[in-house]
């Protein structure tokens, strides 16, 4: 039964929260557009202002918004320049019958070309074809109105509704951080020459493909290795310093320990800064430890897997992450070398689990 609802493309089942945000999102956006028609008649000239393909634009733009088919220009651009294709061939030809298939044909084109696909765009040509002889008599300012005022407003209202209800319309894809190991796997690059070999348009862009593959590898990663908590590994040491302290307790601290930084705190033990001990190189004995230190270091929270810290700690930008709780109390410190030490032993943890399944099994 499975392989039959792949192969005839049977989709996802939606839920109940994606149901009903959808359905009041299109009903909502079809109302205002109506709305409009109903008190600025005058706008058409006797023309429909309501034109069927606008529903189907509804569709994309509330029940996938984050489709490149649903964004603004697509739905816009697209519906505009598709009704302008319309109409050329119907004033070149003058019979639907041969207009029509040059109408869908060149808007397609059209639309691929304005990098604004969408698919209500080949209904809109059609309906310049077919729509009758008020449409056909209105000629070019058909595309305007009612083409691109509906898809204007539809967009309008679609803005609203969805930053109202999902915060993220027109689709911005969300940034991820995976693990180093996933990072260092592939990049956009890959991804986009990968794309490039399918010689067709996948109704999913390539930023929101790297999101989603790296949260699957970090899903993966976390299965095989289990999940460290940042508490787990992080030092305790209790070395810290002040911002008034002068930069001779400083060096003294550094030296006596072999350390490369220092978490800077407040009498509370709040976290200031974190002051390195490159940053005391061209700095004269008299200045204090706060006007040296890195006010905005790496912080990580005392429950946050380790994977998080690798592309950060990795980057080269940070060197240490400092670990704090809800209220910004240092709890401790971990550097490049404390990471890369609880990796290896998890590694090692996985090595033997999977020698062990080897010879149970």
């Amino acid at each position: 039964m499975n392989n039959l609802f792949h192969w005839v493309g049977v989709q996802s089942a939606p839920t109940t929260s994606r149901l009903w945000t959808a359905g009041l999102g299109a009903a909502f956006g079809i109302l205002a557009a109506g709305l409009v028609v109903r008190f600025w008649p005058e706008l058409g000239l006797g023309l429909p202002l309501l034109i069927a393909p606008i529903g189907a634009s509804a569709v994309l733009l509330f029940a996938v918004p984050a489709s490149p088919l649903a964004q603004p220009w697509a739905i816009v651009g697209g519906n505009t320049v598709s009704a302008l294709c319309g109409i050329f061939w119907m004033k070149v030809l003058g019979d639907p019958a041969y207009a029509a298939c040059l109408a869908v044909a060149s808007a397609i084109a059209a639309m691929s070309l304005a990098r604004c696909l969408h698919p209500p765009g080949g209904a809109c040509a059609l309906t310049c074809v077919i729509g009758g002889k008020a449409v056909v008599a209105a000629g070019w300012s058909f595309a305007l109105v009612p083409v691109a005022l509906d898809s204007a407003l539809l967009v309008g209202f679609g803005i609203l509704y969805n930053s109202a209800v999902r915060g993220n319309y027109p689709h911005r894809a969300a940034q991820f951080a995976a693990p180093g190991p996933a990072r260092a796997g592939f990049s956009m690059a890959d991804i986009e020459s990968v794309l490039s070999q399918y010689d067709q348009l996948l109704d999913v862009s390539s930023e929101d493909l790297d999101t989603l593959f790296r949260q699957v590898e970090t899903r993966a990663y976390r299965r095989l290795h289990g999940t460290i908590r940042c508490e787990q590994i992080m030092r305790e040491d209790g070395l810290t310093l002040r911002p008034e302290d002068d930069l001779a307790r400083a060096v003294a601290l550094f030296g006596g320990h072999r350390i490369g930084a220092l978490p800077v705190v407040d009498a509370e033990g709040r976290l200031e800064g974190l002051l390195r001990l490159d940053s005391l190189v061209s700095v004269g004995d008299e200045a204090r430890v706060g006007q040296v230190m890195d006010t905005s270091p790496c912080i990580a929270a005392a429950d946050a897997p380790i994977d998080e810290l690798l592309p950060i700690l990795s980057g080269g930008m940070y060197h240490e992450a400092l670990v704090v709780d809800a209220r910004g109390h240092l709890l401790g410190m971990i550097t490049q070398t404390d990471l890369l030490c609880a990796l290896w032993r998890g590694h090692i943890a996985e090595q033997i689990a999977l020698h062990e399944e080897g010879k149970a099994g």
